[in-house]
């Protein structure tokens, strides 16, 4: 290869900052650092439709105004007026995204969340919207776990978070995460981080790039501030010992989604109504985590297993797993089930958040159940039967 050419490539892997900075042009420092970045040519991209936001801002706070004649000529006095009060790039925030090397003008951040959430009401009320807006959420684990947080900030949840995962993007995520090429090699905390900030640049996002660990776990817990909800999103089953641990000691409710096939598998384990609930709801007996950090890949599916249930486990995932190390090397994982457990995740968590009834163990949201005609005639259900049977001899359960 060109020498040059290759000193400019390994010159350019080196990932951008992962968090947005914000400024305001009413401020000289703020004038200064934005005037700097376009001197540096690290600015390609300026973004500008602060008219737009303010005219949907304006609509959202005089919705009997909209559909009436006079409605455009209202909001260009309004808009107006406001421009003379103070210049337009003066107003609101430019919001600088070192990886999209873009500048953005956005409203502050009250009426940005005002106007980004609009449409949320009254499907979830201004209380409820706010109370969810205000928590602290901890994640642990960014496969399905990022369809799960990105489904609750997408529906304004959670400004302040905490990403928990160790590994890298790989080509072979790309069937269930929604992210790109351009993000491979990234760490996962990182390309997580960059998809919230996009959605919420105003959002406060901790990250624990190293995963969670034995000497980590009580201030991703206890912060601060002290976490409001705990997702289990993890692989390691030792590890998810350790944080119900940490839930029951901070007395946070706990929420796991685990993708099945096309289906979804959500457990819920309230800390902060019973600090006795049983970990895993005595699924797996009485373990403890230094028993199941010594399993081996046969005891860790066994265990992964008995705690979903071999009787909820899909034909079709049955035999991936018998074919672990031969024909496959991991678990089979689809994106439509990591996007559907984001969606009941985020609806959970939502609820629980806003003190709102919700099932406190387990359920099961199956697409084959709903919409595969087949999967309840007395010849399926006998099939399912012969091999779940089959298959807890084979796992020994």
């Amino acid at each position: 290869m060109d020498k040059e050419l290759e000193k400019l490539i390994g010159d350019k892997n080196n990932p951008a900052e992962s968090k947005p900075k914000i400024f305001s042009l009413a401020k000289e420092s703020g004038r200064d650092e934005l005037k700097q970045l376009f001197a540096q040519n690290r600015i390609q991209t300026t973004v500008d439709d602060f008219r737009q936001q303010h005219q949907e801002l304006f609509a959202i706070n005089n919705p009997a105004k909209v559909y009436t004649p006079d409605f455009e000529k209202e909001f260009g006095e309004y808009y107006d007026q406001l421009s003379k009060k103070q210049p337009m790039a003066e107003q609101g925030n430019w919001v600088y995204f070192p990886w999209l090397a873009t500048v953005v003008h956005l409203l502050e951040d009250v009426d940005f969340q005002r106007v980004r959430t609009a449409r949320n009401r009254n499907l979830i009320s201004e209380e409820e919207q706010k109370k969810f807006y205000n928590s602290t959420i901890g994640i642990g684990g960014l496969s399905v776990g990022n369809s799960v947080i990105l489904a609750i900030v997408l529906q304004g949840g959670a400004k302040h978070l905490r990403l928990a995962d160790f590994d890298n993007l790989a080509l072979s995520n790309l069937n269930r995460i929604r992210s790109g090429v351009e993000s491979l090699g990234l760490r996962k905390v990182e390309m997580t981080a960059r998809q919230i900030y996009a959605l919420n640049p105003y959002a406060e996002v901790e990250l624990f790039a190293e995963g969670l660990t034995t000497d980590n776990l009580d201030k991703f817990f206890a912060g601060p501030p002290k976490l409001d909800l705990v997702i289990d999103e993890l692989d390691n089953i030792a590890v998810k010992y350790l944080i119900r641990e940490q839930a029951k000691k901070h007395g946070v409710p706990l929420v796991m989604g685990a993708d099945n096939g096309d289906n979804a598998v959500v457990d819920v384990e309230r800390y902060d109504l019973d600090p006795n609930t049983p970990f895993f709801h005595g699924r797996l007996g009485d373990v403890n985590y230094e028993q199941l950090t010594k399993l081996d890949k046969f005891g860790i599916g066994r265990t992964i297993t008995q705690h979903i249930g071999p009787e909820n486990v899909t034909d079709k995932m049955q035999n991936s797993l018998m074919e672990m190390g031969k024909t496959i090397v991991s678990w089979p994982q689809l994106g439509g089930a990591a996007l559907l457990n984001g969606s009941a995740v985020a609806y959970s968590v939502r609820r629980i958040l806003n003190g709102q009834p919700l099932e406190q163990n387990r359920a099961l949201i199956s697409l084959d159940e709903k919409l595969d005609p087949e999967y309840n005639t007395p010849q399926a259900q006998e099939k399912r039967n012969k091999l779940t049977e089959d298959f807890k001899k084979i796992m020994k359960l």
